[in-house]
Order: C-alpha cells, then sequence, then structure tokens
C-alpha cells in the first residue's frame, strides 16, 4: 500500500477521510459551507471564520486548515519528535482531553491505540474501508450521521 504521507494526522483523525479535505479536493464550497456552519456551532469564537480558512489538503500539507494550524496536540508531536500520538507514552494526554470535537475526540481515542498496534498502512487502510455506507458502499466521511448516496442513518466512527 502506498501511504499519502500528507494525509497522516498526528492525532489520529486520518485526513484520507475528513469531510474538510473531500471538499477542498472536490472544490465544493456548498460543502465547506455546511461544515463551516458544524465547527461554528460547536466551537465558540468561530462567527467570523470563512470557507477559505478552513480549506486543507491534509494535516502534512502545505494549506491546512486554520484548526490544524493552531493544533495543540500537532504542536506537542513536533515538539517531541514523533510522527504522532501513537509513539507518545503519555497517551491520552490533557491535549486529547481538551479536543473540542466529541466526535473527533471518540475517533482518536479509537485510532490511535489501532494505530500504534497495528502500523500506519494497516491503520490507513482500515481508516479507508471503514468510512463507506453499510447499505450501499457510497464513501462516507467521518462523523457523516446519513449516506448522501442512498440516505441511509449511519455511525460510522
Amino acid at each position: 500500500m502506498n501511504v499519502n504521507e500528507p494525509l497522516l494526522a498526528p492525532c489520529g483523525l486520518y485526513c484520507g477521510v475528513c469531510g474538510v479535505y473531500y471538499a477542498t479536493r472536490d472544490g465544493n464550497e456548498k460543502f465547506l459551507e455546511k461544515l463551516l456552519g458544524v465547527y461554528q456551532g460547536k466551537i465558540p469564537g468561530l462567527e467570523h471564520l470563512t470557507t477559505e480558512e478552513i480549506k486543507c489538503d491534509g494535516c502534512g500539507s502545505d494549506r491546512v486548515s486554520i484548526f490544524c494550524r493552531v493544533c495543540a496536540i500537532k504542536d506537542c508531536t513536533q515538539k517531541k519528535g514523533f510522527s504522532g500520538c501513537h509513539e507518545c507514552d503519555d497517551f491520552p494526554c490533557s491535549h486529547i482531553d481538551a479536543f473540542p470535537m466529541p466526535v473527533g475526540k471518540r475517533v482518536i481515542l479509537r485510532a490511535i491505540p489501532y494505530w500504534r498496534e497495528h502500523g500506519t498502512e494497516k491503520w490507513v487502510a482500515d481508516e479507508e474501508a471503514r468510512y463507506h455506507c453499510p447499505q450501499c458502499d457510497h464513501t462516507l466521511f467521518r462523523g457523516a450521521k446519513r449516506c448522501n448516496a442512498c440516505k441511509v442513518p449511519v455511525d460510522l466512527d
């Protein structure tokens, strides 16, 4: 398997299944606006944020969302010389405890131990395989509550 390194987020939120990444990659401004509304509804102080500020090509790319630019988890792993939390004996830590998005925090707590145990290639392959509709096999993004193809409710996180 060929791993796309810029999609490896240190926190374990694999960027290859991120809605913001999908919307940026596909130039889907309408989806970016919807995602921006979700963030604005969950994280205080984002009222003036624009879709341009959340566009992202992956945590390890040159264009990262505002969230990844100011991420305490990313800063922590870089300071420790780790590629991710899966290499850190202090996981989970206060940075994880303070993660502002409940779905993201739940995924981090699931993904990091899995990444640590199975390695990068298997973790990536399994994250990519996880986010498909069980009804129609349409590709979904992390946090999706309903398949946008067949409309069946999903809970894959």
